[in-house]
């Protein structure tokens, strides 16, 4: 499932997929990933990326039913 949270999220700070990968220590092909539901992060990497942007886990991973 694609994660738009993140990608929105991602763009809402202006931030490129290179400078998100760059912040939480991870290539972009890693945020491309995450972004097109190709890969689950690790819990680690999730916290790396809610800190970056600002937001709380359940703002960007959390799955509506």
């Amino acid at each position: 499932m694609k994660n738009l949270k993140l990608k929105a999220a991602r763009a809402g700070k202006d931030l490129s997929q290179d400078q998100l990968a760059a912040a939480c220590g991870v290539s972009r092909q890693t945020i491309s990933s995450i972004e097109k539901g190709d890969y689950n992060p690790t819990i680690n990497l999730c916290i790396a990326i809610c800190k970056t942007l600002g937001k709380t886990l359940d703002e960007l991973f959390w799955e509506e039913d």
